[in-house]
């Protein structure tokens, strides 16, 4: 397939690892659409990077923890563009709280962000992408999840993480009979602007490769997942922390 007829979709595109991924891929050429609930002003902004590279943007204010509007969101890009090629999930907001006085609100705010979005947004692409034969989705876990064990302060977050691996498999088993691949990426600790720089600082020092990773790193681990250089890869979990959390 032609690389200047693709269409990307970015959940939680605005900024961090979403917007890099985003301007990654315009310079490839890909057409990118991306959603944000917030962050107005820098949606303005990559909108008008991604223009100034040749490629058409469309963001597109969405709450895609709310089925409708995840529906809504994806039939947006198909009006404008006819299609969705590439589906990345980058929404991952979490917080800290001990398990013992986290509230039910909280507790279901963790499911709501992380994982229904890539439930509610795939089901919706898939059978485009069923259609043209051709299709990539990239989800964003993290990279302690599949250890299965306990962390009584980001609890919720990270179970809604191991979900997304799970989900992530499921969905790969159902559409590779159609060449659609299905994988996921699981970050460690990224310098992606959500943490403090002292914090990630500090952190540096339990990571094995002896530093935080880039923003780069991440980009440079979907751009080989949507290429057709991982046309056999499906299923997969990528780890991406320097050997954190193995």
């Amino acid at each position: 397939m032609d690389a200047e007829t693709r269409v990307a979709l970015i959940s939680g595109g605005a900024r961090g690892i979403g917007r890099a991924v985003g301007l990654d891929l315009a310079r490839g050429g890909w057409s990118v659409a991306f959603c944000y609930r917030t962050s107005a002003v820098d949606a303005d902004s990559l909108s008008g990077e991604i223009e100034a590279l040749g490629s058409r943007a469309l963001a597109v204010q969405a709450d895609v923890s709310d089925p409708l509007t995840a529906e809504v969101l994806v039939q947006k890009v198909e009006d404008a563009w006819g299609r969705v090629d590439a589906l990345v999930n980058c929404t991952g907001p979490y917080h800290r709280v001990d398990i013992l006085k986290e509230t039910p609100q909280g507790w279901r705010e963790m499911f709501a962000n992380n994982l229904d979005p890539v439930f509610y947004l795939s089901r919706r692409v898939a059978p485009g992408m069923i259609e043209r034969k051709w299709g990539r989705i990239v989800s964003f876990s993290m990279a302690n999840a599949d250890q299965v064990s306990a962390q009584p302060t980001i609890t919720g977050h990270v179970i809604a993480k191991t979900g997304v691996l799970i989900l992530t498999r499921t969905l790969a088993r159902v559409l590779a009979p159609h060449g659609i691949t299905v994988n996921a990426i699981s970050p460690g600790f990224i310098d992606s602007g959500s943490a403090p720089p002292e914090e990630l600082e500090s952190m540096a020092k339990r990571i094995p490769a002896g530093y935080v990773g880039s923003t780069d790193d991440a980009v440079k681990a979907v751009r080989f997942l949507l290429s057709d250089d991982a046309r056999y890869v499906n299923g997969a979990n990528i780890h991406l922390s320097g050997g954190w959390g193995l």
